[in-house]
């Protein structure tokens, strides 16, 4: 499966601007230790095309941020 970026990183390529390595928020989630959660995530919209029957991940994916930001306080 193709990797899906952020719409803004899409919408640079559009307006012919160079993209240079990895999207910024994908290397942060990744930095986070949340990137299966996120990719999970991200499949599951690609797949239905309605953050409403994703909801299972929504929260895996936001569960796992909330544990992160609580270690870094």
């Amino acid at each position: 499966m193709a990797k899906r970026g952020h719409g803004w990183s899409g919408a640079a390529a559009e307006r012919g601007e160079a993209e240079e390595g990895e999207d910024p928020l994908d290397a942060r989630i990744a930095r986070s230790g949340c990137l299966e959660q996120h990719r999970q995530l991200q499949e599951c919209m690609a797949e239905r095309r309605d953050w409403r029957h994703c909801q299972e991940q929504v929260r895996a994916f936001g569960a796992c941020m909330a544990r992160r930001q609580q270690r870094q306080r």
